[in-house]
């Protein structure tokens, strides 16, 4: 388990373990010694004690040695187990002769209970040397070694088995608080590599939307210059051809009144190119929002719209007001203006609605009109396919990520809902 991988508290358990299991056997041993010392005084010259303060200079010294090889590890990993299996018999050992020589070293041979999981491999060793340590302690609770009467031996299996079993359920509560240690450890790093995965997501995904608005703005440069195309084929070239025509007339005209009858018709086919020669260049560049947002220019555009063709048009805007991208909001103003043309020219309708919806993730723009409808599959090639018609608006609404539905049927008005990704002003 790597440091990094952990939580502070986590991290702040491993240390208190840590240092439990360097510092532990020490304090035990030196109750132990106090212990003994106090209840059989300092004056006992006996072989037993000899030999007991000689195990006790040699169980400081295995723990000097112990506790330098385990500084000596790179990082935390593990001791070698045959190395940690002979530290823990070899002070188990110690721990059962001081133990036989006084009772109360009981205390420094339950150190085997703190590490016994550590320093051992295997469950099935493990819960040896958690028998043994718990054979050594249960020893001094029935009166020390050796028994010198039938009590103790009857007492010695109960308390083995007291000791046995509490350190048993001890291990198996550690086991498992360990095992949900790791699986938060698990968590943790699984939701961090996620978070990770997930801001290179947002961060590519804002990359290739910017690159997608540089698209549409150059692809939406093309439409324009191929729909200005189509507007100066089907308007101003056919008003100026008439223009010819009737002037050709004009110059061979048998008298004063049929010149000036063709004259005039000249003359208003020559007014009327010339405001289709300005609607087209109003229409080039999104002039209405250079000074005003979105739903201003739409307020405007509808109003302006409503006037000129004298059908009943309204505005509403819904929703929290956001400054969009100026790709987004030049995108929806010209589906708007697009749809509100083909309404003017053929759907014969008597009110119009417009509404623009803010999402909080998307913009939503509905135009719907009380007309005559149409049948989308009946349409002329090129007004489904030229750019500037229906598919058209399909096709801007699709450059920026979003969608355009129609729903409308001969008889029955039309309903039209373009969808874009709500992309902030930068």
């Amino acid at each position: 388990m790597q440091t990094g991988e952990m939580t502070t508290r986590d991290r702040q358990i491993e240390r208190r373990w840590e240092q439990l299991h360097t510092w532990g056997p020490y304090g035990l041993l030196a109750l132990s010694v106090v212990l003994a010392v106090a209840a059989s005084g300092l004056n006992d010259r006996s072989v037993d004690w000899y030999l007991g303060w000689a195990l006790v200079g040699t169980a400081v010294v295995l723990q000097l040695w112990w506790h330098g090889t385990r500084s000596r590890r790179p990082g935390r990993g593990r001791i070698p187990c045959r190395t940690g299996t002979a530290y823990y018999v070899v002070r188990w050992a110690i721990a059962f002769v001081l133990t036989w020589i006084n009772p109360f070293f009981a205390f420094y041979a339950a150190s085997g209970y703190m590490d016994a999981d550590e320093l051992i491999p295997g469950r099935s060793w493990q819960r040896l040397g958690l028998f043994a340590s718990a054979v050594t302690v249960a020893g001094a609770q029935a009166g020390g070694l050796p028994f010198e009467s039938g009590v103790q031996w009857i007492l010695f299996p109960a308390l083995v088995f007291a000791n046995s079993g509490l350190q048993m359920v001890v291990a198996h509560l550690q086991e498992q608080e360990t095992q949900r240690s790791h699986e938060r450890t698990e968590t943790i790093t699984e939701l961090e590599r996620t978070n990770t995965a997930l801001q290179q997501a947002l961060d590519e995904n804002a990359a290739l939307h910017a690159q997608l608005l540089l698209q549409a703005r150059e692809a939406g440069v093309a439409d324009e210059r191929r729909r200005l195309a189509a507007e100066i084929h089907d308007t101003i070239a056919q008003g100026l051809t008439g223009i010819i025509a009737q002037l050709q007339v004009v110059a061979s005209a048998p008298d004063l009144t049929t010149a000036r009858t063709h004259l005039d018709r000249a003359s208003t086919l020559a007014r009327h190119s010339l405001g289709e020669a300005r609607r087209s260049v109003q229409n080039l560049a999104p002039i209405a929002l250079e000074n005003d947002g979105l739903p201003e220019a739409l307020k405007n555009t509808v109003a302006e719209w409503g006037e000129r063709t004298g059908v009943r048009a309204e505005f509403t805007v819904t929703g929290t007001t956001e400054h969009l991208h100026d790709e987004v909001s030049a995108t929806l103003l010209r589906i708007a203006q697009e749809a509100l043309s083909n309404a003017a020219r053929h759907a014969r309708a008597t009110r119009v609605g417009v509404t623009l919806t803010f999402l909080g993730y998307e913009v939503i723009l509905d135009i719907r009109d009380d007309g005559q409808g149409f049948d989308p599959l009946a349409l002329p090639e090129r007004t489904r396919t030229g750019g500037f018609g229906l598919d058209g608006m399909r096709a801007r609404a699709e450059r920026i990520a979003g969608t355009l539905t129609i729903e409308t049927e001969p008889g029955h008005g039309t309903a039209l809902s373009a969808r874009v990704p709500l992309v902030r002003h930068e």
